[in-house]
């Protein structure tokens, strides 16, 4: 019923190159939608599922409006923005322009483009930062200790406030941890399925990481666009907290990777003490209730599926010469 309700439907859709963007591409194709990505400027190439691309640069407010009157979809979903958190320290004017200024710029086009147009925000986890409490809700404290977060927490904030001041159906998404065979390999997880597969094919020897206590909330990327999807087809646009509602930590991920890499981490993963950060106070845990309760939506796939899924692309990769 409800893939006959939206087919024929166009959704723009920005970072559509990346993880989540290629995930959400796909899910839209597959409900009939006509996809538009946006692309960095001279970056044409788009994944499965795209009909076709505007270009813009998340720090030319300029053209990010002039892509939305270009596309002028019925849904909107922002996905794109810096993702590396340690890096935002590196140059946090830019961060705060690329996120905060880019969602901005964004809103305001929607709105005098089409104010019935309905659009999603991919927010963060990081906005909680020393939140207080765990898990978190919608309404938990909101303290972030990083630019990134800060970041965020403007852009969320922004939503609420187009929402609120122009009755424009916009969306936050607090996203936590989420993971795929897509995820770029600088990223924790993919470092841990990546040297679990390396040392089940004998390539290495052991895998070098930090605070195997820490903790994290993980889901699948597909599921979590599959979120973002739901949202902007529900009645009212409110806020959701997309996430698993389980804290895992590094070593549960660790054991997670080896067991499907049929290996025993015993003896073969190491602490370096370069790659050690200061214990968190606040365990950054979601509570997807919301998102379960209104949007119906449940993860399809579970914490161990996911990883095994990481592992067999990352043999695959090294066996085909590519790692």
């Amino acid at each position: 019923m409800l893939a006959d309700r939206v087919s024929g439907r166009r959704a723009l859709v920005t970072g559509v190159t990346g993880q989540d963007g290629s995930y959400l591409a796909e899910l839209l194709a597959a409900q009939g939608y006509e996809v538009v990505g946006m692309v960095r400027p001279g970056r044409r190439a788009a994944p499965a599922g795209v009909d076709g691309v505007v270009e813009a640069d998340l720090l030319d407010h300029d053209a990010l409006i002039a892509a939305v009157e270009e596309a002028r979809p019925d849904e909107l979903y922002h996905l794109a923005a810096p993702t590396f958190v340690p890096a935002s320290w590196d140059d946090p004017s830019e961060v705060v322009a690329a996120v905060a200024g880019a969602t901005a710029a964004l809103l305001a086009a929607a709105r005098r483009t089409d104010p019935a147009m309905r659009v999603y925000v991919a927010t963060s986890s990081e906005i909680f930062g020393d939140s207080g409490e765990s898990p978190q809700t919608e309404t938990s404290p909101m303290r972030p200790r990083t630019p990134y977060g800060v970041a965020k927490l403007a852009a969320h904030g922004l939503v609420g406030t187009f929402r609120e001041r122009h009755g424009l159906f916009a969306v936050s998404g607090i996203t936590y941890n989420h993971e795929s065979p897509r995820r770029p390999a600088h990223f924790l997880p993919r470092k841990v399925t990546s040297g679990a597969a390396r040392i089940a094919l004998g390539l290495e020897e052991t895998l070098a990481l930090g605070d195997l206590g820490a903790v994290r909330d993980w889901s699948h990327a597909g599921d979590v666009v599959r979120g973002a999807w739901l949202a902007l087809q529900a009645g009212e646009p409110r806020d959701y907290v997309l996430a698993s509602g389980v804290g895992r930590t590094v070593r549960d991920l660790v054991e997670a990777a080896f067991a499907a890499a049929g290996i025993s981490p015993e003896g073969r993963v190491t602490v370096d003490p370069a790659f050690l950060r200061p214990p968190e106070a606040t365990p950054l845990v979601g509570d997807p209730s919301r998102a379960r309760r209104e949007l119906g939506w449940e993860p399809e796939h579970s914490f161990e599926a996911t990883i095994a899924e990481m592992v067999r692309a990352d043999l695959d990769a090294l066996r085909e010469g590519a790692g």
